[in-house]
């Protein structure tokens, strides 16, 4: 059975603003692979931000795409990158995505999808983490969510909580590798019913013996996004 913030979004799914720029026809998206099946993912490449980007942007490149796109669910091996991601008792590391990625140029501008109040912001300086973050509370139809912008530019979380950001408003951007978590340039982008008591930052990546939970309140990022069915 689906929850009612998942029939509202299918519901109000025609009016989104797409939340970066996409021609439909013309610009074309790649599925992206962080799995442990792509073999060309290799420790060397995950654990240096250059050759990594290197690696995105030519898979981009070959594929004639304007963005790469994927990962909502998606088991990744690259998180063992970071000791971000890592149980200090050693137990179980996090490795399940629970946003979908846009894969892209530094710069890229972000807009948002429909209005919502600046919940909060952060900037989550870790390697591997979010680096620069903004959080944005939402109301559809009485139901309240919220929406979760990682990787982003510096100057984007220059904002005050409570400002009011209107749909269609370029808000963010793309941030850089040593302002978006040393990732390469991209946007991470969460859907969060509930979002407790965090600010600033919430699991974007969960154990997988967690994933009943995160999965059921971060559901599917593309009932926003509307982009998978371009790929």
């Amino acid at each position: 059975m689906t929850s009612p913030l998942i029939n509202i979004l299918e519901k109000n799914k025609q009016q989104f603003y797409p939340v970066v720029p996409f021609e439909q026809g013309r610009d074309q998206l790649l599925r992206m692979n962080f799995t442990a099946t792509n073999t060309d993912l290799t420790k060397e490449v995950i654990e240096d931000v250059s050759k990594f980007s290197n690696y995105v942007d030519e898979q981009l490149s070959k594929a004639g795409a304007r963005y790469g796109i994927g990962g909502y669910a998606e088991h990744r091996t690259v998180y063992s990158r970071s000791k971000v991601f890592d149980a200090p008792d050693g137990g179980e590391p996090r490795r399940l995505h629970l946003g979908t990625d846009i894969w892209g140029k530094a710069g890229t501008p972000v807009f948002a999808p429909l209005g919502g109040m600046v919940h909060s912001f952060k900037f989550n300086d870790h390697y591997g983490d979010y680096g620069a973050t903004i959080i944005l509370l939402h109301q559809l139809e009485s139901v309240a969510f919220y929406t979760l912008w990682g990787h982003l530019s510096l100057k984007d979380i220059a904002l005050v909580e409570g400002q009011y950001i209107n749909r269609e408003q370029e808000f963010a951007h793309f941030g850089e590798p040593h302002e978006n978590g040393h990732w390469p340039p991209h946007l991470h982008f969460q859907i969060i019913e509930n979002i407790e008591l965090n600010e600033g930052d919430y699991p974007g990546v969960c154990r997988l013996s967690d994933q009943n939970f995160y999965l059921k309140n971060c559901p599917d990022p593309d009932l926003i996004l509307q982009m998978n069915q371009y790929l």
